[in-house]
């Protein structure tokens, strides 16, 4: 294990996450993209990158438990630059055995709903706090058990859309598609915008 970078993995999402409650504690986390938090974000995707060049993907053999879950946070967070995301996941899956399963799942909701696509584990939440549209809501809790996530009450999948809702859904906030359409989420305005 490389205590080296485990710990500078572990300060980067810890910067990541004092900034982010600060400004939420200052109220200026609403209304977009933080333009601290954004910058934050592309310098540790920046040094994640340099740590996967000279290591490979930080998984928990490599750098641990912890320093694992923050090298998730950090792609996590990496919002504004979806192919990294996209080649973070890929790299995830091939060493699967190795991640806690939860992070991949995190990450491919992620992805899927930035693509205005339905999620598979229902991690993802509206801005009313339902899950965004899933794949499969008879399957939803098979998912979720797959990768140690708890299940929903029958009532709580009863509450997430369907996937027919996505563009409805999407088009309630034109400044997150216009960002989305700017960093290369969507090539186009969902539907009806």
């Amino acid at each position: 294990m490389d205590n080296t970078f485990s710990k500078e993995l572990i300060e980067l999402a810890q910067k990541d996450l004092s900034a982010r409650d600060r400004l939420m504690s200052e109220g200026q986390l609403s209304g977009g993209y933080h333009p601290e938090m954004e910058m934050i974000h592309r310098k540790n995707a920046e040094r994640l990158r340099e740590i996967i060049k000279e290591i490979g993907f930080p998984t928990v053999s490599k750098v641990g438990a912890q320093a694992g879950n923050a090298a998730w946070l950090i792609i996590q967070h990496s919002i504004g630059e979806p192919e990294f995301m996209k080649n973070c996941y890929k790299m995830m899956m091939e060493n699967s055995n190795d991640i806690h399963p939860s992070n991949i799942a995190y990450l491919y909701d992620r992805i899927q709903v930035f693509e205005s696509k339905p999620q598979r584990y229902g991690t993802q939440l509206t801005s009313e706090g339902i899950p965004y549209p899933v794949e499969n809501k008879m399957h939803l809790n098979k998912e979720r058990l797959k990768v140690d996530l708890p299940t929903f009450s029958p009532e709580e999948i009863n509450r997430i859309s369907g996937a027919e809702d996505i563009p409805e859904i999407d088009r309630k906030d034109i400044d997150y598609n216009r960002w989305r359409l700017k960093v290369g989420w969507i090539s186009a305005f969902p539907s009806g915008m």
